[in-house]
């Protein structure tokens, strides 16, 4: 277990860190909420950036990365629906995106293919991480206009780079029998 699988597992035990915060009605608790938020999704570009450079890239890191990712995307999302500030169609596109990726790379896998998160992906993500931030500070000037803004932002993105995954990737499809 090398350090940026280390620093996906923190990620994925923030998850009901994040959860339990965003939950409670306190004094900051959206700061708060956003902080932790901010803390996990940091460590994904983290865990990727140490693992490039230290050719520490594993297969564990290849699959869990991303599940990490969509675990802690939906969390958030899931939370803000139940804030009544995202609206839930939002948040079914894309984490119904996250699921069709997911169910790519499974088939994928099952014919012993890894599909890497692609750029496109990587953008997608950061996108989405910007736009819950915002959205989990109801403090800041214009943030409303600036959180259905970037969030707008991020839907594109989700879309645009799922599509460009099944296009890419759609001889894994056809190879697992569809």
């Amino acid at each position: 277990m090398n350090l940026p699988n280390r620093l996906t597992l923190a990620r994925i035990f923030l998850v009901p860190v994040f959860l339990l915060i965003a939950s409670i009605k306190m004094p900051y608790g959206d700061f708060l909420a956003a902080l932790v938020f901010i803390l996990a999704a940091s460590t994904d570009g983290l865990d990727g950036y140490i693992a490039r450079k230290n050719k520490m890239v594993t297969r564990f890191g290849k699959i869990m990365d991303p599940l990490a990712d969509k675990l802690l995307v939906t969390a958030a999302l899931i939370s803000l629906v139940e804030l009544q500030r995202l609206a839930a169609w939002v948040a079914v596109i894309i984490i119904g995106r996250e699921f069709a990726v997911t169910g790519l790379r499974a088939m994928a896998a099952s014919e012993g293919n890894i599909i890497a998160a692609s750029k496109l992906g990587k953008y997608k993500t950061m996108s989405q991480i910007v736009a819950i931030v915002i959205m989990f500070l109801p403090r800041l000037p214009y943030y409303s206009y600036l959180g259905q803004a970037a969030m707008a932002v991020a839907v594109i993105f989700t879309i645009w780079s799922g599509v460009d995954y099944f296009a890419k990737n759609w001889h894994a499809v056809k190879k697992g029998g569809i």
